[in-house]
Order: structure tokens, then sequence, then C-alpha cells
């Protein structure tokens, strides 16, 4: 395009106002990004030196429009391609273009339903397992179990028989230290010089590659053994490239099992904190849950049988993923000048979708801070399916949503027909990192 083109974009946040901001919005930024939709509008731009450009929304057209309708179009960004895989390599979360579809493809059958269908056994066996040394009357610090949970149920579905105690743990240590200093990276840019200067890059970059060690190990004796084992792994170890006929390389199945341990883990445990929360907030929608769990297993001892008839359990996680969606905003950066929703927007302007407000946007959502699962429920959840974005939305959608769903699905229930849940308190805290994490949200457990 010519020099002349003209360009407009949304009301402008002034640059001086987000440099005042800059530390509030590094702490929390969602309490100032819903003061400035407030003020600007559902999306607001802000212009930063001559040419660059950035546009946050709460816009249902333009999430869809750069997750679906236009996808091809926008590109993840720096932040995901570069910073995210500096530490996490080459896997679906941080490629794009034809690489990434070359995977999506390849990866895809693993996560089918037949196949998730066939994992559910030893999934419910570790939750059982997991939660038998619940502590009980008494005020718990809710995320450290549940992301606990989590982790091993990702790491058992993932490596059935074939990682001992020691090293999933230091998997776990490696993921949140990792995960923390990348935050750190990405809200305070100008501090990059002392990050690298003072030894911290290195020292995670280092952290990141004994985690490729760890889990390249576990890869290479599975190879050797030749066992036939009912997990992840082998799953992935059976999948063919179309064109080639050949499997993934070890290399690159290290960097998407890194992406399957980061995005099953904390994304599960902060989903499954919240709903618990919001279950012990509402007792009549837990006494609801606990109704419909015992009816099923009444009828059914058949797991996946169990998990389909979920359907009231089902609406109360979506509306409380609807509440405090764990992947709670995304980016993209558009490859060639566009028109989005109306803007006439120049290629390369960072575009961020906060799924948080737009979960909360009163344009789309009746009485949108109120908990009601009914918003799932029967023809008014095909209304609310089309402003939902839990697992983002397009071809990205996340490949393990399913998996996610059993998961959480499974253990609300396990926990519900054991316990009653009562909430410490009214009020929700959260540090909005890469995940919506939940920070000192107590319940306890009273045995039913």
């Amino acid at each position: 395009m010519s020099q002349s083109t003209k360009y407009n974009y949304p009301n402008r946040l002034s640059l001086l106002r987000f440099f005042l901001d800059a530390e509030g919005v590094r702490k929390n930024p969602i309490p100032f990004h819903k003061r400035y939709f407030d003020e600007l509008g559902d999306s607001f731009s802000l212009k930063i030196g001559v040419s660059k450009h950035l546009i946050l929304s709460r816009d249902n057209e333009v999430a869809q429009y750069i997750l679906q309708k236009n996808q091809k179009n926008y590109h993840k960004s720096r932040f995901q391609s570069v910073y995210l895989s500096k530490y996490l390599g080459k896997g679906l979360l941080t490629v794009d273009g034809d690489f990434w579809l070359k995977q999506r493809r390849l990866i895809q059958p693993a996560f089918h339903k037949q196949k998730m269908n066939q994992l559910v056994e030893n999934m419910n066996r570790t939750i059982v397992s997991e939660l038998e040394d619940l502590e009980e009357e008494k005020d718990i610090d809710l995320f450290p179990v549940m992301s606990q949970l989590a982790f091993n149920v990702v790491a058992k579905s993932l490596f059935q028989l074939s990682i001992s105690d020691e090293k999933l743990n230091r998997i776990k240590f490696i993921i949140e230290e990792v995960q923390n200093f990348l935050v750190k990276e990405i809200r305070l840019p100008h501090k990059s010089w002392w990050f690298a200067l003072s030894g911290q890059v290195k020292m995670h970059l280092q952290l990141a590659e004994e985690n490729n060690r760890i889990i390249q190990d576990i890869i290479e004796q599975r190879i050797d053994s030749k066992e036939d084992i009912n997990d992840l792994l082998n799953m992935l170890l059976e999948t063919r490239y179309e064109d080639t006929g050949e499997g993934m390389s070890v290399k690159q199945l290290v960097d998407e099992i890194k992406v399957l341990f980061i995005a099953g883990h904390e994304t599960t445990a902060n989903a499954l904190t919240f709903t618990l929360y919001l279950l012990g907030r509402n007792s009549d929608v837990q006494q609801r849950v606990f109704d419909e769990i015992i009816k099923i297993q009444s009828e059914s001892d058949d797991i996946v049988e169990q998990l389909q008839k979920m359907i009231y359990t089902n609406a109360v996680l979506n509306e409380a993923m609807r509440l405090y969606p764990p992947a709670w905003i995304t980016d993209r950066q558009n490859v060639t000048d566009d028109m989005l929703a109306g803007y006439h927007i120049k290629k390369e302007t960072l575009i961020g979708v906060s799924f948080y407000e737009l979960h909360r946007n009163p344009k789309y959502w009746e009485n949108p801070e109120e908990f009601n699962p009914e918003r799932f429920l029967g023809e008014q959840k095909k209304y609310s399916m089309q402003y939902f974005y839990p697992f983002g939305g397009g071809p990205r959608m996340c490949i393990g949503s399913g998996f996610a769903i059993y998961e959480m699905c499974l253990t609300i229930s396990q926990i519900v027909k054991k316990y009653v849940i009562k909430s410490s308190s009214d009020i929700v805290q959260f540090n909005p990192l890469i995940t919506l994490k939940p920070v000192g949200v107590e319940v306890s457990f009273s045995k039913r």
C-alpha cells in the first residue's frame, strides 16, 4: 500500500496515561482494562512510537473475525511466537502457518473422543487417588491441591507407567519457574537488558533445557522398551504424517509434550478452583450437581456414559469458565492490512481480545457478574455459546478441550458426592499471568 494510505483505529488511550498506569497494569491489568473499556468502548487502541498500533477488545465481532472468519491473516504475536518458543520450543502453542497445520493434523487423532474414552478409567483412578488425603473440616488454600491433582492427571495420562515422582516434581517445578519469569519478561520489556545481564535469562533457559532432557529420556526409554501402553505418549508415538508416513522426531515430540503439560495442567487447575469456590458459595447449585451425580451413578457404572449425562454439571463448569476463563486473553497480529470491525488497520497491528471482559460484556450477557448455570442449559445454551471462549476459538481452539472437560467433570463429581463444600470468602483474588491464576481461594470440605 502507498504511504498515503489512511488507517483508522478505535478510540485511543493516551500514551501518557498508559505509562502512568504501567506499574498497576503490570501487577494486575484487568481492573485497568475494565476502566478503559467503560470509558473508550468495546475496543480501544494505543499508538506506540511513529507507526506501531495496539488494539484491545471485548467485542465479539473482533474475536470472531481474527480467530475464525479471517484467521489466516492473523498470526500469533511475538509474545507467543518469540517469548514462549524460547522456553517451550516449536509446538502447537507457539508455531504458525503450514507447520502449525501439519502438526495439528498429525496430533488431532490422538485427542479424538474415542481415544479420550480409552483414557477415562486411568484418569478417574488418578483423581480418586489424589483426593484420598483431602483435608476435612478446615479452610484450605484450594489452588495448590487442584494444581497437584491436575498435574498428576496430565502426567499419568501422558506417561502411565514411565515416570518417577521425583522426575514429575522436577518437571512441575521447572514449568512454574519458567512461566513466572516469562510473565516478567512480557510485562517488563524495558528491563530485558537487566534480565540478560543478571543471568536470569540464561538460568531459565538452562531450566528449560533440563526439562527437555527429562522428557526426552522418558520418550527414548518407551521407544526402546517397545511396550504398548494405553497412554497419550503411545498415541503420539503412533501418529504418522500424511505426506511421508513418518512419525514425529523425538525433539518435536518433546516440544509437543511440554505444551500439553502447560496447557493441560494449569488451566484445568484454575478452572477447578474457581468452579469449586462458586459451588461453595451457591449451596442450591451444589445440591443440584449432587442430585445429578447420584442419579447418573445409579443408572450406569460406565464412566464414559456417566460423563455424557452430566448436563447440569457441565453447565456449572461452563458458567464458572465464563466468569473466570482460564486462558483469559489472547493476541494476534495481522499479516496484511485489513478491515476489522469497520476499522482500516495497518499490517502488524497487535490485537488483544480479553475473554475475561468479553464474557462479562453486558452487550452479550444479562446480569453478567451473576453466577447462573442456566445460561448453558437448553435453548439458552445456543445463544451463550456464540460469546463463549473458554478454550479459544476457530481452528486454533485448544486441542485438549475434551480431555480437560472429562477431567474437570470427574473431579467435581468425585468431590461433590463425598463432601459439602463451603467457601470462606465472598471475594475472589486472582493473578492474570499467562493464565488466570487463583490466589488464596479458601474452601472447606465436610463429609456428607
